[in-house]
């Protein structure tokens, strides 16, 4: 039984860690940063050690209830970036 437990255990660490791999926005430039969004149209970015949101070029990428509204995130040289937007509910929109 335990060396099934400290296996469990062992896997929820490794897994942690790799879901914390990669740069995030804070080590690019707003100009790279927009770049990926435009060229990819969808993408999950990380804004620190700890968030993360995917990020979209137009409504296009959105499901069909969904719209986008405009979006900054803080990069390596501008404080507050505009890189696309995030998909939202259009219920929320319109305050329901």
């Amino acid at each position: 039984m335990k060396p099934v437990l400290m296996s469990l255990v062992m896997t929820g660490f490794v897994t942690g860690a790799m879901a914390q791999t990669g740069a995030t926005t804070l080590t690019m430039t707003c100009a790279e940063v927009r770049g990926i969004v435009a060229s990819r149209g969808a993408v999950v970015l990380r804004t620190g050690p700890t968030t993360y949101d995917r990020y979209v070029r137009d409504s296009s990428f959105c499901a069909l209830q969904e719209t986008v509204w405009p979006t900054w995130v803080r990069t390596a040289d501008v404080a507050q970036c505009p890189i696309g937007g995030i998909c939202r509910s259009i219920e929320i929109n319109n305050g329901r």
